[in-house]
């Protein structure tokens, strides 16, 4: 047996063994949300919804950052588009999602300036470039995003960059818990917490929401085996009454996190409420662009008339998101709504439920 082959052994042998230990304690019926678009697509694809007993139900929770961005900033990013001489920069799934009447995808199709990049970086490099047109990078995404965009922003001032700027669209991860939990409609009995955002804002910044609910949590990472391992230990919580803060990603997740990575995020941005798709304003739950760097807000720098905006009719994106539905309950799924074809951005993003549903489901 190869070395390749006989670590996957390994793998799946620790899987299955987990996955008995789960079944060995699971007594009663509980709904566990991940929230984080890339656990999501891990459970999808490794199959992990058919090792775990009857009782266990994984809900997808607002973790894809495409998804949760409102439509109201779908629509400002097509009109930022429209500008003479601007070039917008962007990651690619943002590209195909709806906006009221219109996508950055179509807005290209119609000779709008609009380039997919890797980075912030990237978008950098074409300002420096075009020293004549104005470049805008759309700023969409968590804690895991927000320190490299904001590292562009420090970039950008360092080196007298005038005619780069960012629309900053971010969310931050703990404040969406807190809505999660007073929304009337959400039954959750527990969290799977995301890996790569608690990478950067640590086990402590939970702290506060954990005490205030004294729901079981568990932070997880992204093999089946970590995933497993987060569902294990949430689920023993569960069933001994006693809800806890744990850390199952202990190799790559620490108690305070990426503190350098939170210094420079900190020092660019300042915390503000944000419009989040499904759910509505969440306080104190956006990074906005401080004063001290407001050369670089596209938000200050362009005068963006936006028509009122008006959802997807009949998509559920917004339940969804929530845990109030799965995708397969929306009468668009599959058939108005498709990859090809999407209706709603659940449908649009890699990590989008719907896409993942539609793909693996």
């Amino acid at each position: 047996m190869s070395l390749k082959h006989s670590s996957e052994y390994r793998k799946k042998s620790l899987s299955t063994g987990i996955a008995k230990k789960i079944k060995t304690i699971s007594t009663r019926d509980i709904r566990i949300m991940e929230v984080c678009g890339t656990h999501t697509v891990s459970i999808f694809r490794s199959g992990i919804r058919s090792v775990l007993p009857d009782t266990i139900t994984l809900l997808s929770g607002p973790g894809c950052p495409v998804c949760v961005t409102s439509q109201k900033d779908i629509d400002a990013f097509i009109a930022l588009s429209r500008i003479q001489d601007t070039i917008v920069t962007t990651f690619g799934d943002l590209m195909r999602v709806p906006g009221s009447e219109s996508s950055l995808q179509k807005e290209k199709a119609e000779g709008r300036d609009i380039r997919m990049v890797y980075s912030t970086f990237d978008a950098l490099k074409i300002a420096e470039r075009n020293p004549g047109r104005e470049v805008v990078f759309l700023g969409v995404g968590f804690e895991t995003t927000a320190p490299t965009i904001a590292a562009s922003i420090l970039t950008a001032r360092q080196t007298g960059l005038q005619n780069f700027s960012v629309f900053a669209a971010h969310k931050t991860v703990p404040p969406a818990l807190f809505a999660l939990m007073k929304n009337k409609g959400v039954a959750i009995d527990g969290f799977l917490l995301p890996g790569h955002v608690s990478v950067v804002i640590g086990m402590a910044a939970y702290r506060p929401f954990f005490e205030a609910f004294r729901i079981p949590c568990a932070v997880g990472g992204f093999e089946p085996t970590d995933i497993l391992q987060a569902v294990y230990t949430i689920t023993k919580q569960i069933e001994r009454s006693s809800p806890s803060l744990e850390n199952a990603y202990p190799r790559a997740v620490t108690s305070t996190g990426n503190e350098k990575a939170q210094g420079i995020m900190n020092d660019v941005f300042v915390v503000s409420n944000a419009d989040w798709r499904g759910i509505g304003m969440i306080p104190e739950s956006g990074l906005d662009i401080r004063e001290e760097f407001e050369f670089f807000n596209a938000k200050k720098r362009f005068s963006l008339t936006v028509p009122d905006t008006k959802e997807p009719k009949g998509c559920a994106c917004g339940e969804i998101l929530t845990g109030v539905k799965r995708p397969v309950e929306c009468p668009l799924f599959k058939t108005v709504c498709t990859p090809e074809d999407p209706v709603g951005p659940c449908m649009v993003s890699t990590e989008g439920t719907c896409a993942a549903y539609y793909k693996y489901g």
